[in-house]
């Protein structure tokens, strides 16, 4: 069972696409253990972009994810990675294809709308970064995961 994290970024929550992105994560069958509307602070989202701090661009990735609140999810299932990023699409939304969020809502890369983990550790660490345990429920049995995921 992998994690997820997915952030509703300041543009998809400013359009109102929030219900209609989490509904696309529901739909695909991922289990959300963890939601919540927040500002993100300067510290967390430097923390969250370090990767890519010696880059031109961190600052403005910086200032963009804490220019609005967002919604963070932490999403539980099979192949959560995967599934998650196959919903959301390519990274640039002229790439991505028609029936992912990015490609039936966004158009340029700078206002994406979604943050998906990358990789498993990822999906861990970023996850346990925007969350407490205690603000996780792992593990709910739903009524559908039968027929999810046998």
């Amino acid at each position: 069972m992998e994690r997820t994290l997915i952030i509703v970024k300041p543009d998809a929550v400013q359009r109102g696409l929030t219900g209609d992105i989490i509904k696309r994560f529901e739909q695909r069958g991922l289990r959300i253990i963890g939601m919540k509307l927040m500002h993100v602070s300067r510290e967390l989202a430097e923390k969250h972009y370090d990767i890519h701090r010696e880059r031109p661009f961190f600052a403005k990735l910086v200032n963009y994810i804490i220019s609005s609140p967002v919604v963070v999810m932490a999403l539980e299932g099979p192949n959560a990675i995967a599934a998650a990023r196959a919903t959301i699409g390519a990274t640039r939304p002229h790439e991505a294809a028609a029936g992912t969020i990015r490609g039936d809502y966004a158009l340029t890369v700078d206002y994406n709308l979604v943050h998906g983990s990358d990789s498993v550790d990822n999906g861990v660490l970023e996850v346990n970064n925007f969350f407490s345990a205690a603000e996780l429920l792992p593990g709910w049995a739903r009524s559908t995961d039968a027929w999810i995921a046998g």
